[in-house]
């Protein structure tokens, strides 16, 4: 991992939580949906509400997390690839020249 292109473990520590965001509100969209078996109808209807605003909250706030994850890694990634474009312009300047230069004035 030591050699990995950060830009991809971005992308993958977002995937793992994305993966735990959706569990979790699988979850707590099924304790709700089991709670909204009782007999008072207000009280199913409002549990039922809750658990699909619990999953389009959570598919909504998962969006989000892959685009900004999406955005970082494509910032760095540019970021990078302008480094090394630099690092490639600043080459040593050469030596010849300048003892050729010495030489010429004894």
């Amino acid at each position: 991992m030591a050699d990995a292109d950060l830009d991809t473990l971005i992308r993958s520590i977002a995937r793992r939580e994305i993966k735990a965001l959706t569990l979790a509100a699988k979850a707590r969209h099924g304790r709700l949906i089991g709670m909204a078996k009782s007999k008072d109808k207000d009280a199913k209807a409002r549990y039922r509400h809750l658990a699909r605003s619990t999953l389009e909250q959570a598919s909504a706030a998962a969006r989000r997390l892959q685009m900004s994850a999406e955005n970082t890694a494509d910032a760095y990634k540019r970021a990078m690839a302008k480094a090394a474009e630099e690092a490639q312009a600043i080459k040593p300047a050469k030596k010849t020249p300048a003892k050729k230069a010495a030489k010429k004035k004894d």
